[in-house]
């Protein structure tokens, strides 16, 4: 049996019979006989169906997989799909249930941080937002450290836009009163968390963070992830999907916003006991 292609994307171009692999694990398509249009039933191990696709490259580019709405650019997040878990339903209908439950809270407060690079890195931009996407805090800070040629070709940010910014410690203030107490939800809270922690040891060494602590911090990452299913059985885990970010901070945080209220209009499973009316 034939391997796929590499870079394949023509319908044409597919065999009848291939193998393909996705995140380690084979997956075998086969295009039925009988079949007048470019459809594939995808096997993993001999006799274990996962579900048919349909390359419809001539219609928008994408597979359609049966029985679902949805549509993929790529065979191998077509075939994650088909991998999820039987939990899946029920596990965005928590996520679902997650995203609303936030946006109900009046003390919501969306975070982004700009940084000086990935690694031990320093705040250049900070942007909050409440959860109707009205600015609480939107500034560009002098890092008092060098920025990274590759951080700024993503954020435009560069020493000499802010030589005269203010530093962290002069915005310390504003930030303490936006975020202490309040929930507050970022793409990837860990990372930003850690910035906002490593600031402020930097101020005085081993100053206190009890501010932070008493933040009820929430991580919109992993949710996302399972919101949107593709399954990584390698990982036994949804694939991180990536936001769509525009590396300027208050933008992410209405980004993230829109996303919330896109899970939050989900519809729930129908016929499902352990999905009640929320």
């Amino acid at each position: 049996m034939p391997q796929l292609p590499d870079g394949c994307s023509e319908t044409s171009l597919y065999p009848d019979d291939f193998i393909h692999t996705v995140d380690t694990l084979p997956v075998r398509l086969i295009r039925p006989a009988d079949a007048d249009h470019p459809s594939w039933v995808a096997y993993e191990r001999p006799l274990h169906y996962l579900g048919t696709l349909h390359s419809q490259h001539d219609y928008d580019g994408r597979w359609h997989i049966q029985g679902t709405r949805e549509r993929h650019a790529a065979l191998d997040d077509a075939v994650r799909v088909l991998r999820r878990p039987r939990s899946w339903r029920q596990e965005r209908e928590r996520v679902r249930r997650w995203a609303n439950r936030l946006l109900a809270d009046p003390g919501l407060v969306v975070l982004d941080i700009q940084t000086t690079g990935l690694n031990e890195a320093w705040a250049v931009q900070i942007g909050a937002t409440d959860r109707h996407g009205a600015v609480l805090i939107e500034e560009v800070l002098n890092p008092c450290a060098g920025i990274e040629a590759s951080a700024s070709a993503l954020h435009g940010i560069t020493a000499e836009r802010v030589s005269d910014a203010p530093t962290f410690s002069g915005l310390l203030p504003r930030i303490t009163e936006v975020l202490s107490g309040q929930r507050c939800i970022a793409y990837n809270v860990t990372f930003d968390r850690g910035v906002l922690e490593r600031e402020l040891h930097r101020l005085s060494g081993r100053q206190s963070t009890t501010w932070l602590d008493i933040c009820r911090w929430e991580d919109a990452m992993r949710p996302y992830a399972a919101w949107k299913g593709l399954y990584s059985v390698h990982r036994c885990a949804y694939r991180y999907q990536p936001l769509g970010s525009s590396y300027n901070a208050v933008q992410n945080c209405r980004l993230l916003l829109h996303t919330l209220r896109q899970i939050g209009r989900t519809p729930q499973p129908r016929g499902c006991p352990c999905c009640p009316p929320a």
